[in-house]
């Protein structure tokens, strides 16, 4: 079995038409529209398009997975004079259009890029934008991206910061169109793979929420049990008996889109690897079908695979630790009773007197004798602290560069008597020439 690659190539672009007022004419969105795909089927041509268009008193138009623009503008052209104009429903089409994703997304991975075209701030009230938050969220983990196209003349609108919100929280962007002449240029902008060029995101962006299971069990779908004519050959391990635990009772279950089969240790093992956020959820490797697995099985594997990566702790008996405890406290007390004691050397015999004959003045100088006498130091007993005096942090600038010496005095001994001699060539004492 090959592993699934993570890039996804297939892309659907879905377009919002939330356009209230005549500032865009619907020749000019047709044009920019059918450019926009031509130019998409030819750096990739598996992508499909889709139509969002709020009508009048009736439903909103909502077709998807078109193939080609010529299905577009047909969709376009037919829902144009019907089209909403008295207020935005912003929030209503975007539940519509993740309503959508969630349920392709079932049994389909790709990319789902929406292209909102809006010229009119959404009046709804605000826990319509809650709701929708709490669906955005939930909307990234299935490759969903949403860029907004704002087109107007005013430079700002009571909603900016809602549509920067909606748009980057799906890794999206939010253009400004004052002129329709520009729209095909944005759009054009927006042709590229949002996977090409998507930037790093920390992983605390891409965390599921614990409190969002349910939602994700409701959209994964269980295994389903072999028909007679099924092999009973797992996929992963391609073998008939599980690898893992060698149990006949494992038996074989299989994807009800695609009729991949799994062991029930396999698919434990692979979805442990393989989740999309809880451990007993996961994509099907060949058709990328959401399914899910029993949690509580899927937890007793990962405990059991945990307890065989950590090393095992010899367990020593209370009675032994408590022992040795008493035995380093008894070998403690012993050592500061033995600290206590003070031991007294006794006094070293005073050494005897030396005499030593001695030469004044160098070799021919006259010869004194020297009696010494060698005297004990005593023992300091206590230590006294020596305190640094602080000093004072002297500045770089203040400090004055070393001067020179003039000349530099030469100190030699004489080689005949030992004198010492000081800018001279001959010796004081002897006479003698220094060399």
């Amino acid at each position: 079995m090959l592993p699934r690659s993570d890039a996804i190539n297939i892309e659907e672009f879905i377009f919002y038409l939330d356009l209230v007022s005549d500032f865009l004419k619907k020749k000019s969105i047709i044009k920019a529209i059918t450019a926009f795909i031509k130019e998409k089927g030819k750096h990739n041509a598996l992508a499909s398009y889709g139509v969002v268009i709020f009508q009048r008193d009736e439903n909103p138009i909502n077709l998807y997975d078109l193939k080609d623009a010529d299905s577009v503008t047909e969709v376009i052209n037919k829902a144009w004079s019907n089209k909403e104009s008295d207020k935005s429903y912003l929030e209503n089409g975007l539940y519509e259009i993740l309503a959508y994703i969630f349920r392709k997304s079932r049994t389909k991975r790709k990319n789902y890029r929406v292209i909102i075209i809006s010229d009119t701030p959404s009046k709804l009230s605000a826990d319509y934008y809650n709701a929708l938050y709490d669906l955005l969220i939930k909307a990234k983990k299935f490759s969903t991206f949403i860029d907004i196209i704002r087109v107007g003349e005013e430079k700002f609108y009571e909603d900016d910061v809602k549509l920067k919100v909606i748009s980057s929280e799906t890794h999206g962007g939010t253009f400004y169109c004052p002129n329709e002449k520009l729209l095909q240029n944005i759009l054009g902008s927006l042709v590229q793979n949002k996977n090409e060029f998507k930037v790093i995101k920390s992983s605390d962006a891409e965390e599921i929420l614990q409190e969002d299971q349910v939602f994700y069990e409701r959209l994964a779908v269980d295994l389903i049990s072999l028909s007679p004519e099924d092999q009973e050959i797992c996929i992963i391990c391609e073998q008939e008996l599980c690898p893992i635990c060698e149990a006949h009772s494992d038996e074989i279950h299989k994807c009800f889109n695609c009729n991949a089969k799994f062991h029930s240790c396999c698919a434990s093992k692979y979805s442990l690897a393989k989740n999309i956020g809880f451990k007993h959820i996961f994509r099907c490797p060949q058709c990328e079908t959401l399914l899910k697995l029993d949690e509580d099985y899927v937890n007793m594997i990962y405990e059991e695979d945990l307890e065989e990566e950590l090393p095992q702790i010899s367990e020593e008996p209370l009675e032994a630790l408590i022992e040795e405890e008493e035995e380093e406290e008894i070998i403690e007390e012993v050592i500061e009773d033995t600290e206590e004691v003070v031991e007294f050397e006794p006094e070293a015999p005073s050494p005897p007197e030396t005499t030593k004959k001695v030469k004044v003045g160098g070799f021919f100088g006259t010869e004194i004798t020297i009696t010494t006498k060698n005297v004990q130091k005593k023992q300091i007993s206590k230590t006294h602290e020596i305190k640094e005096e602080k000093k004072e942090s002297v500045s770089i600038s203040s400090l004055k560069p070393p001067r020179k010496r003039g000349g530099a005095k030469t100190i030699s001994l004489c080689q005949i008597c030992g004198a010492t001699i000081k800018n001279s060539k001959i010796c004081p004492t002897c006479g003698a020439k220094v060399i």
